[in-house]
């Protein structure tokens, strides 16, 4: 079942995003000696980046990579490492031998193969004869979109339908701009010990109440392991019902 929190406001989403983004990053560090945070763009992720850059986690013992980037250059105001370099991986002074980037200026086909074979490398499947298969990456960071989009995972998108070897995929048209995107797969996203979707914000409460029906692709949120999601909602992006 998922884990449903609401809070009051923007700010305690963060903050409680933080606080269980750091535990599950300390249990994995305890029980495999290195833990693997991936993360996503956007205002809530990154108030949860200032946060985290804040507390107590051994970012030595952490790797981290993308759940999905803009093909742009790292230094474009839209690229989500920009986003997580300053307000998480400086601040934070986390090494770039830590950092695993989408490199989104090589364009969707390119950058999503190079990044396919970095996570099939994580996996440990890179042997001749053996398709790949998605890394059980510790902790996923998430938002959702008022579509019900997770990553660069769009409604009704082709790439939904990728398979379980797919790992990271190019978007072509995206129907947000930039239209080239590279994302984590949804069996990537599926395979994941721990998501953690953040919603903030009454435009998001359609969306949420839709994920949390059927599973379609028609609101690709839906699709996630629910067994192992925990969803962080304010009041205004919560539906209606039970909370905790």
């Amino acid at each position: 079942m998922t884990r449903l929190t609401t809070c009051p406001d923007a700010e305690t989403v963060a903050r409680r995003a933080a606080e269980t983004t750091e535990l599950l990053l300390a249990r994995a560090v305890r029980e495999r000696g290195v833990a693997q945070l991936a993360l996503s763009g956007g205002t809530t992720p990154g108030r949860t980046f200032e946060l985290l850059a804040a507390g107590e986690t051994d970012w030595s013992a952490v790797e981290i990579w993308f759940a999905d980037e803009r093909c742009v250059a790292p230094e474009d105001e839209q690229s989500n490492y920009r986003l997580a370099s300053e307000k998480l991986f400086v601040p934070a002074a986390i090494a770039p031998s830590r950092v695993h980037r989408m490199e989104g200026e090589l364009g969707p086909e390119e950058g999503a193969r190079r990044y396919s074979q970095e996570l099939a490398a994580l996996a440990g499947r890179e042997r001749a004869g053996e398709a790949p298969r998605p890394p059980a990456l510790d902790v996923i960071l998430l938002g959702i979109g008022p579509d019900g989009h997770i990553a660069s995972l769009f409604p009704g998108a082709g790439t939904l339908a990728a398979g379980e070897h797919a790992l990271c995929l190019g978007v072509e048209d995206s129907p947000k701009p930039p239209p080239q995107r590279l994302t984590l797969s949804l069996a990537v996203l599926r395979a994941a010990r721990s998501c953690i979707l953040l919603a903030t914000g009454a435009g998001k409460a359609d969306a949420v109440q839709a994920m949390l029906g059927d599973a379609t692709a028609h609101v690709p949120a839906s699709l996630l392991a629910r067994e192992r999601l925990t969803l962080i909602l304010d009041d205004a992006a919560a539906p209606a019902g039970p909370r905790s």
